[in-house]
């Protein structure tokens, strides 16, 4: 969650730096600051959970998820640890998408910024 946070507000402050007259022209056009920041910082931000898609892609293929090694040893069925397990990685890209909205509203808004 730490890596798809840090990844999303920094994408954004990047983004809204280098592309400040972006944000200028969409002001000038009568969107409010925080839409004219949004309209940048959205589409950095969202790559910041590409980390997280890719790690839960290839569980299974490449690596044997904690969750459901610890759930076989404690002698539930496969079944069972494979649910389990799915509902872990569901429930982290769940809190992944909800870190990255919060830090792009509170960047959008204007409350984190660069030095």
């Amino acid at each position: 969650m730490l890596t798809a946070t840090v990844l999303g507000g920094r994408r954004a402050l990047d983004e809204l730096t280098a592309r400040r007259g972006e944000v200028e022209a969409g002001m000038a056009l009568g969107l409010s600051d925080r839409e004219a920041r949004l309209e940048i910082a959205r589409p950095a931000a969202a790559d910041a959970l590409l980390p997280g898609l890719d790690q839960t892609r290839t569980v299974g293929l490449v690596t044997l998820p904690g969750a459901f090694v610890g759930m076989l040893l404690g002698g539930a069925s496969p079944v069972q640890a494979g649910a389990v397990q799915l509902l872990v990685l569901v429930a982290l890209m769940a809190v992944q998408s909800v870190a990255v909205t919060v830090v792009l509203e509170l960047v959008a808004r204007g409350r984190l910024h660069q030095d």
